[in-house]
C-alpha cells in the first residue's frame, strides 16, 4: 500500500483545498492529512486564521478524502510523521516548491500545481474591518505596528489630542473630531484616559460602531452594565482589551489549573508594577492613569478567572498622592475556600510574578508574568516539576485584535474576557474611588 501525506492550515476550506486533497489522493492508496494546530500557526506568525482547529478538522473530514488526520504541532514533525507512518510520498502545493526538498531523503516529494483564482488569504481579505484608534498616541504606535500582522482589518484613522507620531501621521485620517472618525470606521479601539471611556464607548455604540476598549469600560459598575446592555440591544461587539488574556501561555495556564493539575486552588497572588511616569514631587499626575486603572484589570484577571467574582470580603490598602491617585495599591480577597491578593503600582516597584497555590502543588510565573511565554508547575518532589514554553508575539496585541475581528465577522462576542469579569473590575474601581473597605498608608 502506497501512503501519501500532505499538510495545510485548511482555513475557510474552499475548492482549491479540495482539489489539492483529490490530487494527493490520486498519488497513492492511503492519504494522511496533517492540519496545523493553532499554536503552531501562531508561532510561525500566521495569526490571521479565521477558523478554530476543530472547525478545520471537521471541514477536511467532511470531504471523505482523508484516510487519517494528524495534527501538526511542532517544527520538524513532518520528518517524524513520515517515519512513523512509513510514508512513501510527501506532497504539497507548488507555491511551496523547493521548500521541502530536504524531505527527499525520507520519501518522494511531489509539488502539485495550485488551483488558480482562489485562496484563503483572498477570502479573508475580501472585506477587512476598518478600525479607528482613540487615545494615547505613544501606545497607539505599537498598535499600528501589531495590526499589520492581522490581514483581516485596516487601521483607518486616529482621534487624539496629543502630538502625532510619523506612524500615526501615515494613516488615512488624523483628527481631533471623534464623530468625524466614527463616520469613517466600522469599529474603534479605545486607549484613552479611563475617565473618558464611558462617554467614548457610549457615543461609538450609539453610532453603530463595535468597540474594543483597553482596561475599563467605565468607572462604576452601573455604567459598565449600561454599556453592555446597549451593545447587546444594538447587536454590537463590546470587548475588553487586556492583552494577557490572549496570550497562549496564559490561557493554557488557566486550563491546566481548572484541570486540577495542582489540586484545589487555595491562593492566588498577582503583582503588576511599573515606574513609567510618576516621580516624587510631580504635580501633573491628575490626568494620568493611576495604579488601579493602569494595572487593576490585568492583576485581577487570574484571580477572577480562577476563583470567580463571588468573594466574601475585599480589603483595599493604598498609598495615595491625593484622594484619587494611588502610587501603590494592595487588595486582599477572602473566598469561601480560598484567598487572593493583588499588588499594583506606578510609583512602587516589586517583583511582577504570579503564584497560584494548590493542595497538590503550585504554579509559578516569573516577572513580568503578564507577558509570559513560560511558566512552571511545581510539586513537593522537584523531579515531578514541569515547565511550559509558548511563544508570545507582540505582547498579545495582535491576538486580541484578531479575536475582535473574528467576533465582529461572526456577530458574536468571542472574547477571552466575559462580562462578569468586566463588571467585577468596574466594581472594584468604584470601591476604590469611594474608598469603601479602604485603608490609606
Amino acid at each position: 500500500m502506497k501512503k501519501v501525506i500532505t499538510y495545510g492550515t485548511f482555513d475557510l476550506f474552499h475548492y482549491g483545498h479540495r482539489r489539492l486533497l483529490e490530487r494527493a489522493k490520486e498519488l497513492g492508496d492511503y492519504l494522511i492529512v496533517g492540519i496545523t494546530a493553532d499554536d503552531f500557526d501562531k508561532s510561525r506568525g500566521k495569526i490571521n486564521v479565521r477558523q478554530s482547529l476543530m472547525e478545520r478538522v471537521a471541514a477536511v473530514k467532511e470531504t471523505g478524502l482523508a484516510d487519517e488526520i494528524v495534527i501538526e504541532e511542532y517544527e520538524g514533525q513532518k520528518i517524524d510523521d513520515i517515519k512513523r507512518y512509513q510514508v512513501d510520498i510527501f506532497t504539497v502545493g507548488s507555491d511551496w516548491k523547493g521548500k521541502f526538498d530536504y524531505l527527499n531523503e525520507y520519501c518522494k516529494v511531489v509539488y502539485l500545481d495550485r488551483t488558480e483564482g482562489v485562496s484563503s488569504t483572498e477570502i479573508r481579505s475580501e472585506s477587512p474591518l476598518k478600525i479607528g484608534l482613540v487615545g494615547s498616541a505613544g501606545f497607539l504606535d505599537k498598535v499600528v505596528r501589531e495590526c499589520a500582522y492581522v490581514n483581516d482589518l485596516e487601521i483607518e484613522g486616529v482621534y487624539t489630542d496629543e502630538g502625532i507620531s510619523s506612524a500615526l501621521q501615515s494613516l488615512p485620517l488624523v483628527t481631533r473630531n471623534y464623530r468625524g472618525l466614527l463616520d469613517k470606521v466600522d469599529a474603534v479601539y479605545i486607549f484613552s484616559y479611563p475617565g473618558l471611556h464611558y462617554e467614548e464607548i457610549r457615543t461609538a455604540l450609539a453610532c453603530g460602531k463595535h468597540v474594543l476598549c483597553e482596561s475599563l469600560f467605565a468607572m462604576t459598575r452601573a455604567e459598565c452594565e449600561e454599556l453592555i446592555h446597549l451593545a447587546e440591544e444594538k447587536g454590537l461587539v463590546l470587548m475588553s482589551a487586556v492583552k494577557t488574556a490572549y496570550s497562549i501561555a496564559y490561557w493554557r495556564l488557566i486550563l491546566l489549573v481548572k484541570s486540577g493539575i495542582i489540586g484545589n486552588v487555595i491562593s492566588v497572588d498577582s503583582t503588576c508594577t511599573s515606574l513609567d511616569e510618576i516621580e516624587n514631587g510631580r504635580t501633573d499626575y491628575k490626568n494620568s492613569w493611576n495604579s488601579i486603572t493602569k494595572w487593576g484589570s490585568t492583576a485581577l484577571l487570574p484571580v477572577f478567572q480562577i476563583l470567580g467574582t463571588d468573594y466574601k470580603e475585599c480589603r483595599i490598602t493604598s498609598k495615595l498622592l491625593d484622594n484619587r491617585y494611588d502610587t501603590f495599591t494592595k487588595i486582599d480577597f477572602v473566598y469561601q475556600n480560598a484567598v487572593a491578593s493583588i499588588k499594583v503600582g506606578r510609583g512602587v516597584k516589586s517583583e511582577g510574578e504570579l503564584i497560584i497555590s494548590g493542595t497538590k502543588g503550585y504554579i509559578y510565573v516569573p516577572a513580568p508574568w503578564w507577558k509570559t511565554d513560560y511558566f512552571e508547575v511545581r510539586y513537593e518532589n522537584p523531579a515531578d516539576n514541569r515547565r511550559y514554553f509558548y511563544q508570545l508575539e507582540g505582547e498579545g496585541i495582535r491576538y486580541e485584535f484578531l479575536s475582535f475581528s473574528k467576533a465582529v465577522k461572526k456577530g458574536t462576542v468571542m472574547s477571552n474576557i466575559n462580562d462578569v469579569f468586566n463588571k467585577a473590575v468596574c466594581d472594584i474601581v468604584e470601591q476604590f474611588n469611594r474608598q469603601e473597605n479602604f485603608n490609606r498608608i
